[in-house]
């Protein structure tokens, strides 16, 4: 890992150079992924000849958020179920992370208490969360408790696998040199392994965001009947399938933001800190 602040001048420009270029890449690929997205919606729309009536394309959805008279109304109601959709989704998304970094450290600490913990966290992640969902809903009430656990369950599994392997892939040989310098397990966690998993961390960050929101969907639509998991069914009900479809597309949009940010994050970030080959930026 390079020090940028120390590095010499042609290599501090050539860092900035690589970071432009990769922050440029990033927003081009976001860019790309909104069009093939649309022209792909669009697409299936006529290919499987779906009824006008019931399935709006993305000039219905322009027009029902932009241009349409009731354009205001239309805009303040999913928006503001967006926004308590994107705060359910960041409580899950920091509980589940929190907790899989916690646990990856003390696996990574203490072997044994991986041997035992591990088996009962796949066995949690083999059960559907839709069945578990009405459970938890009975324990921790129809509130933000339910959202943090269903959102963290969601997150926790893909980002505990993604730590665990991170701090494992530190060289044995620079563990090897702070043991024999009288360092600790935990000191060699601190200088080797966690500099080491920032890849896989950023990963399972970047991965964590679309199973953050998918979470908080599903606890509003189970739980706390509210945000755009719990107003889709109510619009379903009453035929309202410019709403439905405009509640995807802004929850999906708003996940391919987010996906990408962090994407352009973890590239800026890799870049800078000298974990990412320049050549390939």
């Amino acid at each position: 890992m390079t020090d940028i602040a120390d590095a010499p001048t042609s290599l501090r420009r050539e860092v900035a150079t690589s970071t432009a270029r990769v922050l440029g890449r990033g927003l081009l690929m976001f860019a790309v992924t909104l069009v093939v997205v649309t022209v792909l919606w669009q697409v299936l729309l006529w290919a499987f000849g779906v009824n006008a009536y019931v399935g709006k394309g993305p000039a219905d959805i322009w027009a029902f958020l932009v241009t349409a008279p009731a354009t205001p109304e239309n805009r303040d109601l999913l928006l503001g179920r967006l926004w308590v959709t994107l705060g359910h989704a960041f409580i899950g998304f920091a509980a589940g992370l929190v907790v899989a970094l916690a646990a990856a450290i003390l696996f990574q600490l203490n072997r044994g208490v991986e041997h035992a913990l591990m088996p009962l966290a796949m066995l949690l992640r083999s059960v559907p969360l839709v069945a578990m969902a009405p459970v938890i809903t009975l324990v921790f009430g129809r509130d933000l408790w339910t959202v943090a656990v269903i959102g963290g369950i969601v997150v926790l599994f893909p980002a505990l696998v993604n730590i665990v392997f991170g701090l494992r892939s530190a060289s044995p040989q620079m563990t090897d040199v702070v043991h024999v310098y009288g360092g600790s397990a935990f000191t060699a966690l601190r200088k080797v392994a966690l500099p080491s998993s920032l890849p896989a961390f950023f990963a399972a960050v970047r991965i964590s965001v679309p199973g953050a929101i998918t979470g908080a969907l599903l606890a509003e639509w189970l739980a706390t009947s509210d945000g755009i998991g719990g107003g889709i069914g109510p619009a379903i009900s009453q035929s309202k399938f410019p709403e439905v479809w405009a509640s995807v597309v802004l929850v999906t949009a708003a996940a391919l933001i987010l996906y990408n940010l962090m994407q352009v994050i973890e590239d800026v970030a890799l870049t800078r800190m000298g974990m990412h080959p320049l050549k390939n930026v």
